[in-house]
């Protein structure tokens, strides 16, 4: 396996047991993730696509089969390896934001940085200034998540996620609250970010989201049924101003 990944996975199964029953939920998953790439996985409910979402960001171990994060061998290990695994290698983007309540945008966007046992971020407050900016929020830091609207608190947890600049942006329904208006909005950073070499997974199962990722990943039954390129890949920020016309609200 190479370096050359940021994520080899090898026949990854996973079965639950329940009292004496086995649940299968994976049944024999491969994929590799070249770094730079925008993949949406897809499937139905009980497709198998959040259990995978689990295992490849170090929140679940797989049943068997091999998993290589960045070249870091995920299989094995406890949990508090995972974890520190998961905060250096991975950023989070989640549906329901996620974000600290009475907690403003700045401190929101440091917290991973203070789980950083290594001593290597010394200026937590200024990298998440940083991450702040980048998402064009840098005027809302002192603001706490009841004061942003639902696209501002999307964005505050997109700077959250680059903060710890992961090999890995891993992306669950990220606009499944958001508006039509929005939702685009949220999509057109994220196709900003990766033009820019970041390595995105977009769990969805909304095809029309899929469009905009350069690779579509469908599972079925806990296993891959399609794995393809998108042949015309839909531009976020063109369709914006295609459907709401050219005034774009940065924060929104």
């Amino acid at each position: 396996m190479s370096r050359e990944w940021v994520i080899e996975a090898r026949d990854l199964t996973k079965v639950y047991r329940m009292g004496k029953n086995e649940v299968p939920a994976l049944g024999g998953v491969s994929l590799n993730v070249i770094p730079g790439e925008m993949i949406a996985i897809m499937g139905a409910s009980g497709s198998g696509k959040s259990t995978l979402m689990n295992i490849l960001g170090c929140l679940d171990r797989a049943t068997s089969g091999t998993y290589l994060l960045d070249g870091i061998h995920i299989d094995g290990g406890d949990k508090n390896r995972l974890a520190d695994i998961r905060n250096r290698k991975i950023g989070f983007v989640f549906q329901t934001f996620n974000l600290l309540p009475r907690t403003n945008a700045l401190e929101n966007v440091e917290t991973p940085l203070l789980y950083d046992r290594s001593g290597r971020r010394l200026s937590t407050r200024q990298m998440a200034s940083e991450a702040l900016e980048r998402v064009g929020l840098k005027d809302r830091a002192g603001h706490e998540p009841g004061e942003l609207s639902g696209g501002q608190q999307q964005r505050v947890a997109i700077a959250r996620a680059l903060v710890t600049k992961p090999a890995l942006l891993l992306a669950d329904e990220p606009t499944g609250n958001l508006d039509t208006h929005t939702s685009l909005e949220v999509l057109a950073l994220f196709q900003e970010l990766n033009d820019e070499g970041a390595t995105i997974l977009l769990v969805t199962h909304e095809a029309d989201i899929a469009r905009y990722a350069r690779r579509v990943i469908e599972l079925r039954d806990g296993r891959v049924i399609r794995d393809v390129p998108v042949e015309v890949r839909r531009r976020a920020a063109e369709d914006v101003v295609e459907l709401f016309g050219p005034q774009i609200s940065g924060g929104s």
